[in-house]
């Protein structure tokens, strides 16, 4: 069993009132919350003189940073400290300031491997600075920067070579992104345009730009009000006391603007602060400091969906742009009023952005962070760093905030369902396995509702001849699609899904198992039509589950039927390096290799067991490589004879394979097998092809896709359920079982997310 690789942090640490405290804090909760089993994490506290905080239980170090002896007795400390692995320092010119050489002598005392991230780089360095900046890079293994800005200063102006340094954009928050009236209604702001600014207090923040900008705004735009969040700068507060606030508040009463300016003069709990920014209508990031190399305020914001208006710092220059928000000069509050009010009374244009920006920023999300950090761990080949993903507590919560008195909504706008997009038999057929699932592992009696639900919806698309229609409109009616799309496969999953639940007779309540059994036996007369490649698959598993509990000569005959019209498919195209059904790879190709399986099980033919291996090994080879899982694009098929793109993989052939993995396993018992579910498993959580997490753990909910640059952000029924069942599915692999939430339907809430 591998122990789990001691980092420690250098940082200042809350309950200390510092950006960078609440940077380090939220990484390591990011770190533990995603790789406890693999990193564990401690502290030292930054501190400078008299200052005494009660830190919490990871903090078990503290360096006087105004002490050179300190530094020196920090270093030994480390040294001697068998478990520490690796240092990872957060760095800011302030935090040693008084200790410079006492600093570089640690780093240089130091014998354990040193990463450092530069929170300040500065540009056009004297020859001071510039030393001092290439001895503190000589002594440490790698360096981290937040903006590819940031790395090229370093490159270009320090000289520093550019494979140790790695950019790492600062962390972001997932939210929930909870309607703007909601919010508005709960801190009093309904009817206002929301302009917004948060941060610790300090000249730097020039606050007075947007207090001269105001009056022009606010007599186009009645309804405006600025919110300034925060409270004074402990370092500033410590020199000057609140000299800078009490000057903004004489602004506010020259320009008259007493119910247009409301400062909230607190450290708000995260929560609460996320809550604000949602709320919030454009953000306003109003620096005065040219070198200021990126803000957490700001990325906050735009985790939030929020319009940016900021003024032209580098980290506004890289990732701002016309789709993304505005950018205006240093202190020109006529720019800033203009940009205010070309944004404020274009509610389109706003929610344009807002989905813009929500798209450029998701990948920072702190999961993200987290992800690389411990990447570039493992890239620093100290001792045996095995990163081993945690699995995240099981959700519904998006489940059923999709699903409605009918049935589970077809897709989302973000996290948001979009009622527009109706109902598919696919999706419901899909909700109804999970949660059957689910009910099975838990015994959770909150899921009958929502399996009756899903099953009615299922006996809805049922015609009198026994087949299904496959799409729903939001006011119930089957829309003109059922008549130009091929339904085989609808029907299929339906047959699947049914025998699901007929298969668990036992624990199911008598008028559930009933109702899906008339509904099968009613089907039977239809399916025998039935010639497409997966729509048979899907056929298979529910004639086999439901053999299992009430078998009929009837039955064993059309899944035998179907398995002997794959094996003549598989026999029409197999060749030496193609082993597979048909002339191409497209969509949820595992399950047929598992529907032969299902077939040898059932008839004992090792023709089919044979097929069942030749063609899931081929699968396999042709999706598992060293980077993980990367399956076959939604964007092109793969050709027999072509190479395989590489973008456009979807949670749903990912689901479906950790599903035919566990089948083999079960069967077979091949520890191979395993292994390859949870590597599988572990793309939803951010080891993919862009390192990006799928699954969102703070909705619940799952990503629809991994794109060529980007995951797309929209979280639909298929791809939450398929997350769902894989989820459920690696449940009984795991060390030690989740702690489940109790079925709960959601809150309401608006359906427009912006």
């Amino acid at each position: 069993m591998h122990m789990p690789t001691q980092i420690l942090f250098l940082s200042s640490y809350p309950p200390r009132e510092c950006g960078i405290a609440t940077y380090s804090q939220d990484l390591i909760k990011a770190l533990n919350n995603k790789f406890s089993n693999s990193l564990s994490i401690k502290v030292c506290a930054l501190e400078s003189g008299d200052a005494s905080y009660d830190y919490p239980d990871e903090v078990t170090n503290i360096l006087d940073t105004s002490q050179a002896e300190a530094y020196e007795n920090m270093a030994n400390t480390i040294n001697h400290d068998f478990e520490t692995k690796i240092i990872l320092i957060q760095h800011e010119f302030g935090f040693f300031a008084k200790q410079e050489q006492a600093f570089l002598q640690f780093l240089k005392a130091v014998s354990k491997p040193i990463v450092i991230v530069f929170h300040t780089v500065l540009p056009k360095p004297d020859e001071k600075l510039k030393k001092t900046i290439i001895a503190i890079a000589d002594t440490c293994k790698s360096i981290v920067v937040m903006t590819h800005t940031s790395a090229t200063i370093l490159a270009n102006d320090y000289g520093l070579c550019t494979q140790k340094v790695s950019v790492i954009a600062h962390g972001t928050h997932l939210v929930p992104h909870l309607g703007k009236k909601v919010l508005k209604q709960k801190y009093q702001l309904s009817n206002r345009k929301v302009l917004t600014t948060f941060g610790l207090l300090s000249s730097g923040k020039s606050i007075e730009t947007t207090l001269e900008a105001l009056p022009a705004i606010v007599k186009e735009c009645p309804e405006v009000i600025f919110l300034i969040i925060g409270k004074t700068h402990p370092e500033v507060k410590k020199n000057e006391g609140e000299k800078y606030r009490e000057s903004l508040e004489q602004k506010v009463k020259a320009y008259g603007l007493e119910k247009h300016v409301q400062f909230i003069n607190q450290y708000l709990a995260l929560p609460e602060l996320l809550e604000y920014l949602q709320l919030t209508d454009i953000y306003l990031f109003t620096s005065n400091d040219p070198n200021q190399a990126v803000s957490g305020t700001f990325v906050y914001a735009m985790s939030c969906a929020c319009p940016i208006i900021s003024t032209p710092i580098p980290h506004a220059k890289e990732i701002l742009n016309n789709d993304t928000g505005i950018i205006f000069d240093f202190c020109n509050a006529t720019q800033l009023a203009k940009a205010v009010l070309s944004l404020v009374n274009n509610e389109p244009l706003r929610k344009n952005i807002s989905s813009n920006t929500l798209q450029k920023i998701v990948f920072t999300a702190w999961e993200n962070s987290a992800v690389a950090h411990a990447m570039l761990c493992k890239k620093l080949g100290v001792g045996s760093i095995n990163i081993r993903y945690n699995h995240p507590p099981i959700k519904l919560n998006h489940l059923l905030r999709m699903t409605t008195e009918t049935g589970i909504i077809q897709f989302s706008k973000i996290n948001q369902p979009d009622i527009s997009t109706g109902y598919t038999l696919d999706d419901n057929a899909r909700a109804l396995i999970a949660i059957a699932m689910y009910y099975k592992l838990t015994g959770d009696k909150n899921c009958l509702p929502q399996i009756q639900k899903y099953l009615s919806f299922i006996q809805s698309c049922q015609q009198t001849h026994g087949n299904f229609l496959n799409y729903m409109d939001k006011a119930l009616a089957f829309t003109i699609q059922n008549e130009t799309t091929n339904l085989d496969d609808s029907n299929g999953r339906a047959i699947w899904a049914l025998g699901y639940i007929i298969s668990l007779q036992n624990i199911f309540p008598t008028k559930i198992c009933f109702e899906a059994r008339a509904i099968f036996d009613k089907t039977m007369p239809h399916l025998n039509g039935i010639h497409s490649t997966r729509s048979m698959a899907f056929a298979i598993k529910g004639l086999f589950a439901y053999q299992q509990v009430k078998p009929t000569p009837e039955k064993s005959a059309l899944l035998s039927t179907f398995a002997n019209r794959l094996v003549q498919m598989y026999r029409h195209e197999s060749e030496t390096n193609w082993k597979w059904f048909e002339g191409y790879l497209t969509y949820a190709n595992s399950i047929l290799p598992e529907a032969m399986l299902y077939a040898w099980l059932h008839t004992n033919d090792d023709s089919f067991k044979k097929i069942a291996f030749e063609s899931f090994n081929f699968l396999l080879s042709q999706t598992f490589n060293n980077n993980g899982i990367e399956v076959i694009s939604n964007k092109e098929w793969l050709q027999k004879g072509e190479t395989k793109k590489q973008f456009g993989e979807q949670p749903i052939d990912v689901a479906y394979t950790i599903l035919t993995l566990d089948k083999f396993n079960e069967v077979f018992e091949d520890k191979r097998y395993v292994q390859k579910m949870h590597t599988a498993f572990n793309w939803f959580l951010g080891n993919n092809r862009l390192h990006q997490i799928i699954y969102n753990p703070c909705t619940g909910g799952c990503y629809d896709g991994l794109e060529e640059f980007q995951v797309n952000l929209n979280q639909g029924a298929e791809s939450t359920v398929s997350y769902l069942m894989a989820r459920l599915t690696l449940e009984k692999y795991t060390d030690k079982r989740t702690e489940l939430n109790t079925l709960k339907q959601p809150s309401k809430i608006e359906v427009n997310p912006f």
